[in-house]
């Protein structure tokens, strides 16, 4: 495994023991934990309960060696210890819904099923760390540097999704379409001090 650290939020109190059936979704979205819960884990939530599907009990965030964020996950406990492809579906599309991007999967523990979901497609830019000059660095600013990405590409979702490393700033933006975001903001990228030495990748 290429990840040592996963960061857990289990909804669980006193020496409760959680039984029946559970299903993880694995996301293919680099968000934080905080912002995991608001974009994910407190809709789905709301969503299970109202339609009596079962309830969100917990979530994760991995992390690669480098501190990078990997993906998150959402675990569910379903009322029926029965699997139920209507309630499956339902969860899926829900998820999408909420944004799940492309690379994201169901895992069903009783039957170890694995089902791809997910419609959102992925870019991250990694901003050198090192390498530009200290004027650049000194009035660098990764958030406004995302707002006017997001303005460009068309983004709504206003979430702040980054990861800071020794050598690079990684910032994410999710959309219907990787090329687009890419060719969106391709002149403001060649143009812009901050985003000098950038590498662009497809991360969904």
């Amino acid at each position: 495994m290429n990840f040592i650290k996963k960061l857990f939020g289990i909804k669980k109190t006193g020496e409760e023991v959680y039984s029946g059936n559970f299903i993880i979704a694995t996301l293919n979205d680099k968000v934080m934990p905080i912002d995991r819960g608001e974009i994910y884990e407190d809709p789905l939530d709301e969503f299970l309960q109202m339609n009596g599907i079962g309830e969100v009990t917990g979530g994760g965030t991995m992390q690669l060696k480098s501190g990078e964020l990997e993906y998150c996950d959402v675990e569910i406990q379903l009322n029926s210890d029965e699997v139920n492809d209507g309630q499956i579906k339902a969860i899926i599309e829900k998820l999408q819904e909420l944004g799940a991007p492309k690379g994201s999967k169901l895992i069903i523990e009783k039957t170890e099923q694995e089902i791809e979901f997910g419609e959102k497609e992925g870019l991250g830019i990694y901003l050198d760390g090192i390498n530009l000059s200290d004027e650049v660095y000194k009035s660098s600013d990764s958030e406004v540097l995302a707002i006017e990405i997001r303005r460009l590409a068309g983004i709504k979702d206003s979430t702040l999704r980054y990861w800071q490393g020794n050598t690079e700033t990684g910032l994410y933006f999710y959309g219907d379409s990787f090329e687009h975001i890419k060719n969106s903001i391709a002149d403001f990228v060649s143009a812009h001090p901050e985003c000098e030495n950038c590498r662009i990748e497809q991360v969904a």
